[in-house]
């Protein structure tokens, strides 16, 4: 039979192996919690680029960004959401009073100019 000090070194054998192993396949030094990476990484990168082409050339409208889509309002009214996947068909739909426009990738200013003078 094992005597209760060999049950203590197999024990802390068995925590020093698995701490190893979960240290040799956690989060590298300078990287974010892999799990935490995944959800925080802008999963949209064209959004925050027809926001800034927004920003940039619309400035009378106010844009807020969503995680999915960009919000277009202009005196405090929402105008238009605007929405960037290649799952939807391209076009509009409405949302209640508010347009839904869905492109499959960054648009061009004069798509965003006749597409909001058309949602106004």
């Amino acid at each position: 039979m094992i005597d209760g000090i060999w049950w203590l070194v197999i024990l802390f054998t068995i925590i020093v192996v698995l701490w190893f192993v979960a240290k040799s396949r956690g989060a590298k030094a300078g990287e974010k919690h892999s799990g935490a990476k995944l959800k925080n990484v802008a999963p949209n990168d064209a959004l925050q680029k027809t926001s800034a082409i927004l920003k940039q050339h619309f400035a009378n409208y106010r844009v807020t960004r969503k995680a999915n889509h960009l919000l277009i309002s202009k005196e405090g009214k929402k105008i238009a959401m605007l929405t960037i996947d290649k799952k939807l068909a391209v076009g509009q739909r409405r949302l209640g009073e508010v347009p839904v426009i869905n492109y499959h990738r960054v648009p061009s200013r004069a798509q965003l100019t006749v597409n909001l003078q058309d949602a106004e």
